[in-house]
């Protein structure tokens, strides 16, 4: 079978969009189907369009909304590279980034120049994403003087609010209850803050897992990964996503693991010197149990909101000066912006660029009945 596809850079990830009329009719298929289109499972998915790395293993499926409250809706999918397995659970806020353009060149948005509005309804959370995209001659805008730290050049900025993000997977802000657990390893005994806003994050102090906290992903051995893994399945257990010995297979993408310490000077990825004056936080975060070469978009949000809650181990190493807070991640300095309502989080903003890299079609190596048969 052959099937429309667009190969899409949002933000530091890269994915595959999917039109959801092209989807299989049959849900129950939507796994086989993105782990044929991904060449998955196989370590260099050789025989797909998967980069052989999470961050480049990701689907979007878009399609136009009959809500009126929304323009699309969007369901995320983490294909796994090594195993036979698709994440619907969580959202990517990187892939999100380029949601408003596909759908604005897609026909399923009208364009509106200066700046066209699409209000993006994610499946997976079942929370509201406004994207603000620049259009010029009724097209998206990709040429631009915005830089995001881990994608070289610049583009057109792609501004997206997080609205009302809390409990986005769990249904609360605390999934456990509490804003500091204990988790009991093999080796320690180790305070953690279990939150979900944008994605559930697992948040855990450097110096506590015997690091500094401004270590690089190449800095990172198996022997702290399977430590990292084994906090991140614990939590995962405590979610109720899974229990602990299944949850690399059975929830390999949430809760997301998150290494935070306090500011201070670090050589970056780039040999850019970073200086502890110019951030709030510093920040390693896991993904499909590697690190991270920046830092995913819902983990920015996730941090954000939890700086501002109380009690929290984020609440006690992060000093608030304003409504944004500076991410200082292996790749750069990420910022949010935070907009408040009566006191209240009602959005967190952040500035990503994104850019269609291939249209055309993917040939699958079997065939699926789809929602709308193609011609």
């Amino acid at each position: 079978m052959k099937i429309p596809v667009v190969l899409m850079r949002g933000g530091t990830s890269k994915g595959v969009f999917f039109n959801y009329e092209h989807m299989p009719s049959d849900p129950l298929q939507w796994e086989a189907f993105l782990l044929d289109v991904m060449g998955s499972p196989d370590h260099r998915q050789i025989d797909g369009l998967g980069g052989a790395n999470s961050l480049t293993s990701k689907a979007a499926i878009i399609k136009k909304s009959d809500s009126l409250d929304y323009d699309v809706e969007y369901t995320f999918a983490q294909i796994s590279i090594d195993n036979q397995m698709v994440d619907f659970k969580g959202n990517c806020g990187n892939i999100s980034s380029g949601v408003g353009p596909y759908a604005i060149e897609q026909g399923l948005v009208p364009a509106i120049e200066p700046v066209t509005t699409v209000r993006i309804f994610n499946k997976n959370t079942q929370k509201l994403i406004t994207a603000e995209v620049e259009v010029e001659n009724g097209q998206v805008k990709t040429e631009g003087a915005c830089s995001i730290p881990g994608v070289p050049g610049t583009g057109s900025p792609v501004y997206l609010s997080f609205n009302r993000a809390e409990g986005a997977v769990t249904g609360k802000i605390f999934p456990t209850g509490n804003p500091i657990d204990m988790i009991k390893t093999k080796d320690r005994l180790i305070p953690v803050s279990i939150i979900d806003v944008a994605n559930p994050l697992v948040f855990v102090r450097a110096h506590d897992i015997g690091l500094v906290g401004s270590e690089l992903p190449a800095d990172f051995s198996q022997e702290k990964l399977n430590e990292l893994e084994e906090i991140r399945a614990i939590a995962a257990e405590m979610c109720q996503f899974s229990d602990r010995k299944t949850a690399t297979i059975k929830s390999p993408a949430v809760p997301k693991m998150t290494i935070i310490a306090p500011p201070m000077n670090y050589i970056d990825v780039t040999g850019t010197e970073r200086k502890a004056d110019d951030m709030d936080l510093v920040i390693r975060m896991m993904s499909m149990q590697k690190p991270h070469q920046a830092l995913a978009i819902t983990g920015a949000i996730c941090t954000t909101a939890g700086a501002y809650l109380q009690e929290t181990i984020l609440s006690e190493m992060v000093k608030i000066r304003n409504e944004i807070l500076r991410l200082a991640h292996p790749a750069g300095i990420m910022e949010t912006k935070v907009d408040f309502l009566a006191g209240h989080i009602r959005a967190i903003k952040v500035v990503r660029t994104a850019r269609i890299i291939l249209e055309g079609y993917v040939y699958t190596k079997r065939n699926y009945e789809l929602i709308h048969q193609l011609a």
